[in-house]
């Protein structure tokens, strides 16, 4: 075992952990979470463990878990369907003006952002007037959650509609990037907002409410499952598919208005996208085939690395980012890590560190330098250098991008 790229967590009365942590700081904290879920009895081979994993609500941030005949909502978490699109254009570095504020402000003009009015009537983050290209795209979308919503009546109370096309906030971004050739790239990253987050909160819930009798037996009690078969199991299967398909529309949406808006700056001459384009999802559900068994395949804060599919593992702000192939690693059920992973809390980063510290680790980026993304700090993020080389058998990197705009809600 001493050739292998993963470091190897036996745990007592359970599968083991496969961690591809070499080289990367893995918290106690989050070791912990891995060893519980590792002990339920229906995780299939072991817990894969990505290089950027970190705590989260009951499962870790950066873990990939194979299930047989059970679920575990929070193991999905409440962001259902986060994930990141990036694409190509045939701008290049020179096409780019030498300030490029009044590009950031098109695209913060263009694209809802950020939260207000605790997310009411008056939220700057969500649409006021429906545009049309929404308005299309949810009439696709609302035949799968007018079925949703009949069976769970208080599932529709907030934002659906008026969230598409919208950021967010957090570690939510939309940046303007240059690869290795000085190629300029559009990438963000967001996920099923509001809606997804009703989905994800209430289902947790309600595993818990399910394993009432049982709870007690849980390593963690965020570990409620549902088990394949009952009626809550297909529910849950049911919305979570349909907030994945809210949030792979939410990001081409925002696509769509990123490219209008730079192109209908001023700032740059005109311009197509090539062919190269990725979307891909880091916290959700599949069906899968591993080891000649079909399970359940839990990726939260993972992306998809089977051989030849291209992936986008984003740095923090001020960092690389990489738009990379999968190697198809078996052992890692086909996955690799979705960015960079928190070091240290947010309560932590804006303790530590000064706007003065912040303005200095993204000099040369048109980014917002205020004391309300200091959380986002690229200081409060493990080193993604360290943690692309950790997982160097997942995955092999295509393209190298750099930030010269970013946006953050």
């Amino acid at each position: 075992m001493t050739n292998t790229r993963y470091n190897l967590i036996e745990v007592e009365n359970g599968v083991p952990v496969k961690a591809w942590t070499k080289g990367v700081k893995l918290e106690d904290d989050a070791k912990k979470q891995l060893t519980n879920v590792a002990q339920l009895p229906f995780v299939h081979k072991w817990v894969a463990a990505m290089p950027d994993v970190h705590w989260g609500l009951g499962a870790t941030i950066g873990s990939v878990i194979p299930t047989k005949g059970a679920i575990i909502p929070a193991a999905v978490g409440v962001d259902i369907g986060c994930g990141v699109i990036a694409t190509q254009t045939t701008l290049n570095a020179n096409h780019l003006p030498d300030t490029l504020r009044n590009i950031r402000r098109a695209i913060e003009k263009a694209i809802p952002h950020g939260r207000t009015d605790h997310g009411g009537r008056r939220d700057k983050g969500a649409w006021g007037d429906i545009p049309r290209r929404q308005q299309g795209v949810w009439r696709q979308l609302e035949i799968g959650y007018k079925a949703i919503v009949e069976k769970y009546p208080k599932l529709d109370r907030g934002n659906h509609v008026n969230h598409l096309g919208t950021l967010g906030t957090g570690n939510h971004f939309i940046e303007v990037c240059l690869d290795e050739a000085d190629q300029v790239w559009f990438m963000l990253h967001s996920g099923s907002r509001g809606v997804g987050n009703r989905i994800g909160t209430f289902f947790i819930e309600m595993a818990k409410g399910d394993m009432r009798q049982h709870i007690k037996n849980l390593p963690d009690k965020d570990l409620a499952y549902f088990s394949e078969g009952s009626e809550h199991f297909d529910d849950y299967v049911e919305a979570v598919s349909w907030a994945q398909e809210f949030a792979m529309y939410n990001r081409k949406l925002m696509m769509e208005q990123l490219v209008d808006a730079v192109s209908e700056s001023g700032e740059v001459p005109k311009f197509t996208l090539t062919e190269v384009a990725v979307n891909c999802h880091h916290n959700y559900i599949a069906r899968e085939e591993h080891y000649g068994e079909e399970v359940f395949v839990t990726r939260k804060g993972a992306v998809r690395a089977q051989r030849g599919d291209w992936g986008i593992i984003p740095g923090s702000m001020g960092a690389r980012s990489y738009i990379v192939r999968g190697l198809g690693n078996p052992e890692s059920f086909h996955s690799c890590s979705h960015g960079a992973g928190r070091a240290m809390s947010r309560n932590e980063a804006k303790r530590r560190f000064t706007t003065a510290d912040h303005a200095k680790a993204t000099e040369g980026i048109e980014c917002r330098k205020d004391e309300d993304v200091i959380d986002e700090t690229p200081m409060a993020y493990k080193s993604i250098e360290d943690v692309m080389q950790a997982q160097s058998d997942l995955v092999e990197i295509a393209h190298t991008l750099r930030q010269v705009v970013c946006v953050k809600g």
